[in-house]
């Protein structure tokens, strides 16, 4: 295995500085960096093999179709799929969840039915239901969480015989915590309902298998896991993929058209309209190798090494508040906080004059903003290129932040 203390030096844009200083990236829940590996595929496969997949008996076609393909293969074994069918690709977790929302739920959700999420969603897997509730009449339910981010007692209860879908992410993007899989996907299959995981903050993290999972849906993003933006994947058990409806419509994704009908393509393809990002499949297909070369179950180990090291120098700063769990054993990389009579957009600012990249705002989860009472915070996240400097330099800088804005420290 590679070892992961050297991770960082596959990055070039970590050896930038900002304003003297040296860039620490603490942002990669928003979107990871990517490795020259990574860069190096992608040249090679734009040099020597760029065509349009699935729409060519040349070369270059067939040879973009293999690479287009042999993604497919990689992303199926790297989450345990069941059959190479069972992998979509998209553009993002949010199509991802979109997807399913108009090809599953519009089909089989009705009035009457209850959707189940939690009330830490991100507006990906929060919007798109409100808007399933909104077309079918049927009713969109949270649970809700205790003050360190776990589900209250009682709040699964809510899972009854009238939840057609329970939804949830695997690891909060705003708690970094894991909610209970094993114990809400089977409440929800008990009940007759399906089970979606969005994966966007697990996927990249550790290892994977949605077999284990017994997850209905596994949903999650290449660029928060060092390939390029723009490519995405939904998992889908293979009988519910069958039966659902095409998301979108044109070229590739049928079978035959005629002047008033058209018969479609068989699973994944009738989901993959048009012309794919196979520049992103390649990337997507790239990043995977290089991360098992580290070892998924290291990359997790090493990212918690971070967060026991940073948690509680965090937490005992004076006037910093942390969102969720204080327990390191629970957080997955991702710590966000708030800091006292300083609004998180000038503390980003201050923190960004001294190198630092962190997040600013609501974090695209407002109704959890909202049931905390805290509208926006601060958000780092942690990477396999993360060194314990760039967290020594994040909390140096976070020192200087009130007294920047007249305040004590």
């Amino acid at each position: 295995m590679k070892p992961i203390a050297e991770a960082y030096k596959d990055f070039p844009i970590l050896t930038r500085t900002h304003r003297g200083k040296r860039i620490a990236y603490l942002d990669s829940g928003a979107t990871t960096q990517i490795p020259v590996p990574v860069m190096k595929a992608l040249e090679t496969h734009m040099a020597n093999h760029n065509g349009n997949p699935h729409r060519g008996a040349h070369v270059l076609a067939m040879e973009a179709s293999e690479a287009y393909e042999g993604t497919r293969d990689v992303v199926q074994r790297f989450i345990n799929a069941r059959k190479r069918e069972e992998i979509i690709f998209t553009r993002n977790t949010t199509e991802s969840l979109n997807l399913i929302a108009h090809s599953y739920a519009l089909k089989h959700i009705k009035a009457g039915d209850k959707i189940v999420i939690t009330v830490a969603e991100h507006h990906a897997n929060l919007v798109t239901w409100q808007f399933v509730c909104r077309v079918t009449g049927a009713t969109l339910e949270y649970m809700y969480l205790d003050e360190t981010g776990h589900i209250k007692d009682g709040e699964m209860d809510k899972i009854d015989a009238s939840t057609k879908i329970v939804s949830f992410a695997h690891v909060s993007n705003v708690l970094g915590m894991e909610f209970p899989v094993k114990e809400l996907v089977e409440r929800a299959h008990a009940v007759g309902a399906i089970a979606i995981l969005d994966g966007a903050q697990s996927a990249p993290h550790q290892a994977i298998d949605v077999q284990a999972l017994d997850c209905d849906f596994f949903v999650f993003s290449g660029h928060k896991m060092c390939a390029s933006q723009g490519i995405g994947v939904v998992y889908g058990k293979y009988h519910l993929l069958e039966d659902m409806d095409p998301f979108l419509f044109g070229g590739d994704m049928i079978e035959y058209v005629k002047e008033q009908t058209t018969t479609f393509n068989e699973v994944p393809y009738k989901f993959e309209a048009g012309t794919p990002n196979a520049h992103g499949a390649v990337t997507l297909k790239a990043a995977i190798e290089y991360l098992e070369q580290f070892g998924m179950d290291a990359i997790h180990e090493y990212e918690q090494e971070l967060v026991r090291y940073v948690l509680p120098k965090l937490a005992a700063m004076p006037h910093i508040h942390l969102l969720g769990s204080a327990n390191p054993e629970e957080k997955h990389g991702v710590i966000a906080f708030t800091v006292d009579d300083v609004h998180p957009h000038d503390v980003a600012t201050i923190m960004d004059s001294h190198g630092v990249c962190l997040r600013s705002g609501h974090h695209c989860a407002q109704p959890l903003g909202a049931y905390y009472g805290v509208p926006a915070s601060n958000r780092i996240s942690m990477y396999i290129y993360t060194k314990k400097e760039d967290l020594d330099q994040f909390l140096e800088a976070l020192k200087t932040v009130r007294p920047t804005m007249g305040l004590s420290e």
